[in-house]
């Protein structure tokens, strides 16, 4: 089968197509054709910083729809032929406070979707939303759980509060204001492009201010009930000085440097919250699956790239270009 291989140069230049083995299918295992590979910044860390050209053949991605096309013969929930999308989170099957020993996520250390087949048990897939097509569904796995867990079960976001996420344009957080717009509450985005701010408009955003303005004039009649960061250094003291008191910050990633500098005399006194989240569960994933289909949300889909377009796909999400989701057209 084809896939997008990384091995023996760090960085994009270990990238390459080519001709590999179709897994092999074991007892438990289902084999998915896939269609649509979804991309996230998380594959261009895999290939610029995590796996290194010493390491064995990798081929990366996380995210994925197809069709069943082959079941072991332990096989009980699915049959060939379904439709499916692929839960990239590994060893996370119930809701909790963090992720459990042996978490991973698909595409290091094992290999994950960017080919014409993927191979995972059968806990690992679910059936694909009835209303989306393939090429969403298949971009929408791991950002819209990320966004899900985030908002949803960190955040407790209720209808009427006021939710902000800096750096609108990722596929996380164009997730994250439909999912917030679908419960009922408004919504603040910033981005340093006037295009992004048009779009985000469009896709519902309440307010849309410029990331370097200055938050606290530009929304000085606003209340920030929760905020939604991914920035890290740049953003993260005009967040904390944003929300209102007793307000929340979940954070779920660091575009920007990942330490930051708190006044926890000015954090006490505020009695603000600040949360962590990675991903999500399995059971997040099904009831995330579950409220994308009540509400009939569909990603916000930016670009698909041919297989043999993978630098370019990989440079154009270093470099943030995208508004929304990114993916590779594999099949059809």
């Amino acid at each position: 089968m084809r896939a997008i291989v990384h091995e023996g140069k760090n960085g994009f230049e270990g990238l390459k197509v080519q001709e590999v083995e179709k897994p092999k299918l074991g007892d438990k295992d289902v084999i998915v054709k896939v269609h649509t590979a979804g991309m996230n910044r998380r594959d261009v860390a895999v290939v610029t910083k995590r796996h290194k050209a010493e390491d064995p053949a990798l081929i990366p991605g996380s995210d994925a729809a197809g069709v069943i096309e082959a079941v072991g013969e332990s096989v009980t929930k699915f049959h060939t032929g379904e439709e499916v999308v692929v839960n990239p989170g590994l060893g996370w099957q119930e809701k909790s406070d963090a992720p459990p020993k042996g978490f991973e996520i698909v595409g290091l250390p094992d290999h994950g979707t960017f080919g014409e087949y993927y191979k995972c048990t059968e806990d690992h897939v679910e059936k694909k939303p009835s209303h989306l097509n393939f090429e969403e569904a298949g971009v929408l796995p791991l950002a819209a759980l990320t966004a899900y867990r985030a908002l949803i079960t960190r955040g407790q976001l209720k209808a009427g509060e006021t939710v902000m996420l800096p750096g609108i344009g990722s596929g996380v957080l164009t997730f994250a204001l439909k999912f917030a717009k679908a419960k009922g509450a408004r919504v603040i985005v910033t981005s340093r492009s006037d295009e992004k701010l048009e779009e985000a408009r469009a896709l519902g955003a309440d307010r849309a201010i410029n990331t370097n303005s200055n938050w606290t004039e530009e929304l000085s009649d606003e209340s920030v009930d929760l905020l939604i960061e991914s920035i890290g250094e740049a953003t993260f003291e005009k967040s904390l000085h944003i929300i209102r008191k007793g307000g929340t910050i979940v954070t779920f990633g660091a575009t920007t440097n990942d330490e930051v500098k708190i006044n926890i005399r000015e954090f006490f006194y505020g009695q603000y919250n600040l949360l962590g989240s990675t991903m999500g569960s399995a059971e997040e994933f099904r009831e995330m699956l579950s409220f994308v289909e009540e509400h009939k949300i569909k990603p916000q889909l930016d670009r698909l790239f041919k297989l043999e377009e993978y630098r370019e796909a990989f440079e154009y999400l270093q470099d943030t270009k995208n508004f929304g989701k990114i993916g590779f057209k594999i099949e059809g």
